[in-house]
């Protein structure tokens, strides 16, 4: 028996069929939230809406002596997103948490990638984590209370060879999550950030097979479900989570270089030769809001 709790509460998790979201959707279940297991039921690229994905992950939880739902509405489309809200307080009388993880792939160099193979991973990632965001933010802003997690990814930090789209994308939620978190603090709605690793329909072909053997959806969800939490007095953090393994991510500046003219105006010459303490990570200095960051700029 956990000691962590979400008797009462109600969560939505997108994309909740398969994968991630049907392990974040059976541990928030477990640990007694009722659950509205969204999933369009489509194919790993989008296309297809055919497979009765959200049923069977609602089967298994009630099964296990949970709550749930399935809506098969699409992120992409602002009212069917807002249904998936109203799915929430029509079917369990209220909405406490957001798990924001339906996406889909369609990966190819930039050369080669299409407008529409941008636009569809776009559409998905983020501006479907905003439609279902925009719909529960005037619920939780009410009740003065909601936790968010967004799923954003490595290739959002780092960048990936072949997912100029994807990381676009992903990239973004980053920043909407971030704004959210500041706008969202007053009224205890707490947004934070995952980037998981983990085997999935969308990784089995971008990863070696001992790889995935490691990567256990299931090893990811714990912080997921901690950020569900009221306990939880984080907001508007990166976790990077996988194979069991869990860190807070974070931005981090070089020593930097401050010009010699007291105009601030720096020569191309003088930036040239500044190089390495512009680069130079060795003391790298953590900030964590814009203010912060332009503080230091300014000083």
């Amino acid at each position: 028996m956990s000691n962590i709790s979400l008797e009462g509460k109600v969560a939505i998790v997108t994309g909740a069929g398969g994968g991630l979201g049907r392990s974040h959707a059976k541990l928030l279940a477990s640990l007694g939230a009722s659950v509205v297991v969204n999933d369009l039921g489509c194919s790993v690229d989008g296309s297809g809406e055919t497979t009765p994905a959200a049923q069977v992950v609602v089967d298994e939880i009630i099964a296990a002596g949970g709550k749930a739902v399935a809506n098969m509405d699409s992120v992409t489309d602002r009212s069917a997103a807002a249904n998936i809200v109203r799915t929430a307080i029509d079917t369990f009388g209220g909405l406490h948490i957001l798990v924001n993880n339906a996406g889909i792939l369609r990966d190819k160099s930039f050369a080669k990638v299409t407008d529409a193979e941008w636009d569809a991973v776009i559409d998905t990632h983020l501006n479907g984590t905003y439609n279902v965001t925009k719909a529960a933010w005037p619920i939780f802003k009410e009740q003065k209370y909601g936790r968010i997690v967004m799923t954003a990814s490595g290739s959002g930090m780092f960048g990936n060879f072949g997912q100029a789209n994807y990381g676009a994308a992903k990239s973004g939620i980053i920043g909407f999550a971030k704004a959210l978190s500041h706008e969202g603090a007053k009224y205890d709605v707490k947004t934070n950030i995952l980037c998981p690793a983990a085997a999935s329909r969308m990784t089995e072909n971008l990863m070696p097979p001992q790889f995935l053997e490691k990567l256990k959806p299931e090893a990811v969800s714990p912080i997921v479900a901690y950020m569900c939490t009221e306990e939880i007095n984080t907001n508007g953090a990166i976790f990077e989570a996988g194979a069991g393994s869990f860190a807070h991510a974070n931005w981090a500046r070089s020593k930097g270089y401050k010009a010699k003219d007291e105009s601030g105006v720096a020569s191309v010459d003088e930036i040239a030769s500044a190089w390495e303490d512009i680069m130079d990570m060795s003391e790298p200095k953590v900030l964590d809001n814009p203010q912060a960051a332009m503080a230091e700029f300014m000083s």
